[in-house]
C-alpha cells in the first residue's frame, strides 16, 4: 500500500552559479543546531575540496541533514556552473522539491533557467527564494516578475505557478515571507520547506527498489551508492541485485556489506532504512550512476534520463619534454592512465578514451572549466603531463552534414565596452540575438555562438571590459557548422636554444613581444616564452650572454631593465595555446612548448599543412 512518510522531506538547492546556494545549506545547518553553539565553522562548510574553496564554486553535489522540529529535511547542495550541470539532473530524481535560490540584483539567469526547467520537467514542487536582500543595489520586486516570466516561458503549471516566494540574506543568516517583515532568522524557510514540500510516497512492504544517482569514492571502501529508497526497506546484509533501464543485459546478485544515512555532515551508520530515505550503500564495487537496487524476486528498474553527453576534448599525454620528470612524482602511461580511468568512479559527465599510442588519452568533458579543475586536481596531487588545445566534438546529421555545439551566452558589459564585445564575438562566428539595458548603465547582449568561438576567450573578455565584464553561458544543442574561426592574431616567442634564462638575452628578447619567463628560469629549444605583437612566431635566444671585452670601462653599460614579466595560470595558459603547441603541466611548473620542438621539422611540418 503507498504510504506516506511524513517525518522526512527531501529538497535540492538550485542556482545559477554564484547566488548564494552553499551559504544558505549553511545557514540551515547552523541553525538546526548540527554544530556546537562554540564551535568554530569555516564560511561554505559544503564545498569540501580545496578547489571548490579557492574559486568559490560547487563542483560536486553534495547530501547533507538537518532537522527541523520532528521532520528531517535532506539537503542537496548541487554545482551551479553549467560546465558540471549533469550533477543537478541526477540529483533531482532523489528529491520531492527544490528550492531555487535567485540573486535579487542578478535575477534570473542562464543556468537558473537550466535548472528550473529539469526541476519542472520532473514535476517537483519549486520553492524560490530571493536571496542577498540586503545588497544594496537589490530590486527584489522585479525580480519576482522575472522569476514568474521564467516559468510562464517555461510551460509551467497552474500549480507550479503557485509557488510560495521566500526572501533571504543567506549571509545574514535571516528569511521572511514579506519584504515588510522583520528579519529575524531562517524559521520561515524551514516551515516553508516542512509545509509546501510533498512528503516521500512509497510501498514499504513491496519489494525493495533504490534508484543510485550520486557515486562517492572513498580509498578505503571503494566506490559509495547514493540514493533515495522509492519501495520497501533496506536492510544491512541483504541479498539483492543491480538492474539498469538503460542496460537490460545487467542483472547482478550483490550483498548490502554498509548503509549509511545522513546526518548533518555525517555518515551514519544504520541497519535498515525504509521509503524516502535517502542512502549511501559501500561494498558493491560494480555500482554506477542509473543502477537500481532490488530485491531478488522482482527486479525492475527505476528509469533513469541518460547523461548529457560531452561537447569538448583535449588529448592528455606523457610529457616528453627535455625537462621531463624533474618535477613530478607519477610521470609515466600506466600512472596516467590510473588516474584518469579512476576520475570516471565519480564524474559520469566525463570521458577517457585510449588513443592508438599508449603514451597519449583522449579526454572528453562538458567544458573548458570542467577539464581544467581535473587539471588542477591532477597536477596538485604530483602528476607530470602535458595536454593538448581543447577542441570541440562534431556530429554529423542524417544528411552527412557537419554539426557543432552551439551555446547561448549572456554577457553584461557597461555600455561603452559593448561595441567592441559584438565586434569580437562576431567574428568568433557569433550572432546577436538580443541587446537589452540592464541597470546601472550595463547592457545585457544574448548570443548564440558556436562552443568552440568561447575557447579561449574569456581572458580577453575580462582585458576589454577592465574586468567589469560577466558572461555566462550554457549549452544549445548542435547546429550547423559556421566556418573556420580563426583563434589567436598574435604569434609565439619560441626560445632558441637549450639553457637558462638571462637578463641580457631577455632584454633584446622583450622588444620583439611580451614575456612570459624572468632571467634564472630553464628554457629548452622549441618552448615558448612569450607571445608577438605579430601574426607569425620568432625565435628568440634568451639564454645569450653579453661578450666582455677588456676595453669598455665597468659604468659604461646602464643596468638593464625588463619589463615584469606576464604569468599566465592554468586558465590562461590552455586559453593561449594554439594548435600546434602543446601545455606542459608539472606540480611546480606551467611552461608552453611547440608540439614539434625541432625547428627545421616545425616548419617543415607547416609547409605541409
Amino acid at each position: 500500500m503507498i504510504t506516506k512518510r511524513e517525518d522526512i522531506r527531501n529538497i535540492a538547492i538550485i542556482a545559477h552559479v554564484d547566488h548564494g546556494k552553499t551559504t544558505l545549506v549553511d545557514e540551515l545547518l547552523k541553525q538546526s543546531g548540527v554544530f556546537r553553539a562554540n564551535q568554530e565553522v569555516a564560511e561554505r562548510v559544503m564545498d569540501s575540496n580545496d578547489i571548490e574553496r579557492e574559486r568559490g564554486i560547487t563542483i560536486l553535489s553534495k547530501n547533507t541533514a538537518v532537522y527541523y522540529k520532528n521532520t528531517k529535511i535532506n539537503i542537496i547542495d548541487t554545482p551551479g556552473h553549467a560546465d558540471f550541470g549533469g550533477e543537478v539532473e541526477r540529483v533531482l530524481k532523489m528529491v520531492n522539491g527544490v528550492v531555487l535560490v535567485v540573486d535579487a540584483f542578478e535575477g534570473a539567469m542562464p543556468q537558473t533557467k537550466f535548472v528550473l526547467r529539469k526541476a519542472l520537467e520532473l514535476d517537483l514542487s519549486v520553492i524560490v527564494c530571493i536571496n542577498k536582500i540586503d545588497r544594496p543595489e537589490a530590486r527584489p520586486t522585479e525580480v519576482i516578475d522575472e522569476v514568474l516570466e521564467l516559468f510562464l516561458e517555461l510551460d509551467a503549471s497552474d500549480e507550479q505557478l503557485e509557488c510560495p516566494f521566500v526572501y533571504a540574506s543567506a549571509k545574514a543568516g535571516h528569511a521572511v515571507l514579506e519584504l515588510e517583515d522583520k528579519p529575524e532568522n531562517m524559521i520561515p524557510l524551514f516551515e516553508t520547506i516542512v509545509n509546501y514540500i510533498p512528503a516521500p510516497t512509497g510501498d514499504p512492504d513491496a519489494n525493495t527498489q533504490v534508484l543510485i544517482s550520486t557515486i562517492d569514492y572513498n580509498e578505503y571502501v571503494g566506490r559509495i551508492g547514493i540514493g533515495k529508497i522509492d519501495n520497501g526497506t533496506l536492510k544491512v546484509n541483504q541479498d539483492a541485485v543491480l538492474v539498469n533501464a538503460h542496460d537490460p543485459e545487467k542483472c547482478k546478485k550483490v550483498k548490502i556489506s554498509k548503509l549509511y544515512e545522513f546526518d548533518g555532515l555525517n555518515r551514519v551508520d544504520v541497519k535498515e532504512a525504509t521509503i524516502g530515505s535517502i542512502v549511501a550503500i559501500s561494498g558493491i564495487e560494480d555500482i554506477h550512476i542509473g543502477d537500481t537496487i532490488c530485491s531478488p524476486e522482482n527486479p525492475v528498474a527505476i528509469p533513469f534520463q541518460k547523461i548529457s553527453e560531452p561537447t569538448i576534448a583535449m588529448q592528455f599525454m606523457v610529457n616528453d619534454s627535455p625537462l621531463a620528470g624533474q618535477e613530478g612524482k607519477f610521470v609515466t602511461s600506466r600512472h596516467l592512465r590510473d588516474r584518469l580511468f579512476r576520475e570516471l568512479n565519480t564524474d559520469v559527465s566525463l570521458r577517457v578514451e585510449e588513443t592508438d599510442t599508449t603514451e597519449s588519452f583522449k579526454v572528453s568533458g562538458r567544458g573548458e572549466l570542467h577539464l581544467s579543475v581535473l587539471i588542477e586536481n591532477m597536477r596538485r596531487e604530483g602528476y607530470e603531463f602535458a595536454v593538448s588545445k581543447a577542441e570541440v566534438l562534431y556530429k554529423n546529421d542524417e544528411n552527412g552534414k557537419l554539426l557543432e555545439p552551439m551555446e547561448l551566452a549572456y554577457v553584461d558589459v557597461p555600455e561603452e565596452f559593448s561595441g567592441s564585445i559584438i565586434e569580437k564575438l562576431s567574428a568568433r562566428k557569433g550572432e546577436l540575438r538580443n541587446m537589452s539595458a540592464s541597470n546601472g548603465g550595463y547592457q545585457r547582449l544574448e548570443f548564440s555562438i558556436p562552443s568552440r568561438g568561447l575557447i579561449g576567450y574569456r581572458g580577453e573578455f575580462m582585458t576589454d571590459t577592465k574586468g567589469n565584464g560577466i558572461i555566462n553561458t550554457i549549452f544549445d544543442g548542435y547546429g550547423p557548422y559556421k566556418g573556420d574561426i580563426q583563434y589567436r592574431n598574435q604569434g609565439s616567442l619560441i626560445a632558441f636554444e637549450t639553457g637558462e634564462s638571462i637578463t641580457y638575452g631577455l632584454f633584446n628578447a622583450q622588444e620583439r613581444g611580451t614575456l612570459f619567463i624572468g632571467p634564472g628560469e630553464k628554457v629548452y629549444a622549441g618552448m615558448v616564452v612569450g607571445q608577438t605583437g605579430k601574426a607569425e612566431d620568432i625565435e628568440v635566444n634568451v639564454c645569450k650572454k653579453k661578450q666582455l671585452t677588456n676595453t669598455r670601462a665597468s659604468g659604461s653599460d646602464d643596468a638593464l631593465k625588463l619589463t615584469p614579466p606576464r604569468i599566465l595560470s592554468l586558465e590562461q595558459s590552455l586559453e593561449f595555446i594554439d594548435t600546434n603547441e602543446l601545455l606542459e603541466i608539472t606540480p611546480k611548473s606551467l611552461r608552453i612548448r611547440k608540439k614539434i620542438l625541432d625547428p627545421t621539422m616545425r616548419k617543415r611540418a607547416e609547409r605541409k599543412n
